[in-house]
């Protein structure tokens, strides 16, 4: 197993030693009697000399010979110049994986991953690319962000629940959601964990679950994929309001950390500053209704129980300079039957939406959820799932010691692409899958 990686080397105190170091070439400059590869792997690259007069013939004609990516295993004399950089003078060199196909562009090459003439391309040959510095910043952004979204779950006492990716009901329509069939069975790939989740609720009081999600709809924006990754959780004895401070203390929390610990190789690698609206606590709200009227006034014709799209949010994000900011009073005709009629105004839910700032959109929902039998059904009947025997199993949760609880559901892609100040969605995920494109690689 490898126990130096080039990060250490570039790291280390002291003066020269001996090294042993396993890498892939990412660059190759051949000046004739002596070879300079750049040697890289999942931390950094360093520079290594193959000077014709410190190995064996065999081992410098060799070396000539590899192309870039080729994965090498090496020992030499580590020096370190007055400036403090780092190289390796190469005692002995071997080759571990030759290269018997070319991709062009050079994969660890200096590509602009977010060029749209360039997509087809990366997308086709994802499995390549993973090795471009670009795209490993981000996927390393994505780590980070999700060690600590789970650290703030564990050091606030909620416990993971590993909910199901088959299901028979759907959070929205049937036709909205992936079917398949099991068995001779019609079931979906899930939407939403939330059913599940309030069904754990009640034993463990704060649940939250991290996994895949599955889209029927299509969408072709910049914050959509057919499949992507949601973090859900649920609160027992809890209400909207106290839902929201904590969504609040969370992306406070993960810009903190993430900003801490990233901001600096983001900046080198991307090129971009990371974004950090979402510190300063508590965040601006503006009603639904507020804000349909703020919209028509701008000369957007919205009217009362129209969803609000990426342009709407965008015009309102404009009230709010740098600020994410909440949405509040969803109408029911909008959202989904499983959440709080407003007594106060019954045309509306206990819901409220995070809108990122500087026009980036929806980032996630939080609501009350129904506890009360009869508003359950109430749901149910306003979207045409009442006496649908799926659904039984939610009714039951809310017959047996229902208590009041909340939730919220956070797209980690649309977080990401926010925090990183980036186009698309499909930047933000191993291996995209995008509507109208074949499922590939």
């Amino acid at each position: 197993m490898k126990e130096v990686f080039v990060g250490d080397l570039l790291q280390s105190n002291g003066g020269d030693m001996t090294v042993e170091l396993s890498g892939w070439i990412s660059a190759k400059r051949d000046q004739g009697k002596v070879i300079f590869l750049d040697i890289c792997d999942s931390t950094g690259k360093i520079q290594i000399v193959i000077a014709e007069s410190n190995v064996t013939s065999d081992m410098f004609q060799a070396a000539k010979r590899w192309p870039t990516e080729s994965a090498v295993t090496l020992k030499g004399l580590m020096t370190c110049s007055s400036k403090g950089q780092r190289e390796i003078v190469v005692g002995s060199i071997a080759l571990v994986g030759g290269v018997t196909k070319d991709f062009s562009p050079h994969p660890r090459g200096c590509i602009d991953i977010f060029d749209e003439s360039m997509i087809p391309h990366l997308l086709n040959n994802r499995h390549m690319y993973l090795r471009n510095p670009r795209v490993m910043a981000i996927l390393q952004f994505r780590d980070c962000l999700m060690y600590h979204m789970r650290a703030w779950f564990h050091n606030n006492r909620y416990t993971s629940v590993d909910a199901p990716i088959l299901t028979p009901v759907p959070l929205y329509d049937d036709g909205s959601a992936m079917s398949i069939t099991v068995h001779d069975e019609k079931v979906f790939l899930t939407q939403c964990v939330g059913y599940y989740l309030e069904a754990a609720v009640h034993a463990f009081e704060r649940v939250y679950n991290i996994g895949p999600s599955f889209r029927g709809e299509e969408s072709r924006s910049k914050r959509h994929l057919m499949e992507y990754w949601h973090i859900k959780a649920e609160v027992a004895w809890c209400n909207l309001d106290e839902i929201i401070t904590s969504v609040e203390s969370i992306v406070s929390f993960l810009t903190e950390k993430c900003h801490e610990e990233q901001a600096l190789k983001i900046h080198s690698v991307l090129g971009t500053n990371l974004c950090t609206d979402g510190l300063a606590t508590p965040y601006p709200r503006i009603s639904y209704e507020e804000a349909i009227k703020f919209l028509n006034e701008k000369g957007m014709t919205i009217g009362f129980g129209k969803s609000l799209g990426s342009d709407e949010e965008a015009e309102l994000s404009k009230l709010f300079p740098s600020r994410p900011f909440w949405i509040t009073g969803i109408p029911r005709t909008i959202e989904p039957f499983p959440y709080v009629i407003d007594q106060n105004d019954t045309r509306i839910t206990r819901v409220a939406d995070l809108i990122a700032s500087n026009g980036y959109g929806e980032l996630l929902g939080t609501a009350e959820k129904i506890s009360d039998l009869q508003m359950l059904d109430e749901r149910l009947k306003d979207k045409g799932k009442g006496g649908d025997l799926r659904f039984e199993f939610v009714r039951d949760v809310h017959q047996v010691g229902c208590v009041p609880h909340a939730a919220f559901g956070m797209g980690v892609e649309r977080m990401i692409r926010w925090m990183l100040n980036i186009s698309n969605v499909r930047d933000a995920i191993p291996f995209p899958r995008i509507f109208r494109r074949k499922i590939a690689p």
